[in-house]
């Protein structure tokens, strides 16, 4: 891992750190789990997606509702699947 790899991923680890425990366990897993294997273009959406305001969040992994951008939504449906949702 580069040296930029590494600057992204702390800045993505303090971006991961939510209004909710539950939020910060949800998105510090796929951080953790999931980031180092995905492609740039989803990697560029997880980075996106952490902008999004917690409530939203929230109600996309609950499955209250369902997040605008098809590359997000992928991320979520992710998240669900892998704690059971």
């Amino acid at each position: 891992m580069t040296a930029m790899d590494e600057a992204r991923i702390k800045r993505l680890r303090w971006r991961t750190r939510r209004g909710t425990r539950e939020l910060d366990a949800l998105f510090g897993g796929w951080l953790d789990e999931r980031f180092a294997q995905a492609d740039e273009a989803t990697r560029t959406a997880f980075d996106e997606l952490l902008d999004v305001q917690d409530p939203d969040l929230w109600d996309w992994v609950m499955g209250h509702a369902t997040a605008p951008r098809e590359d997000w939504q992928a991320i979520i449906d992710d998240i669900r699947a892998r704690h059971r949702l």
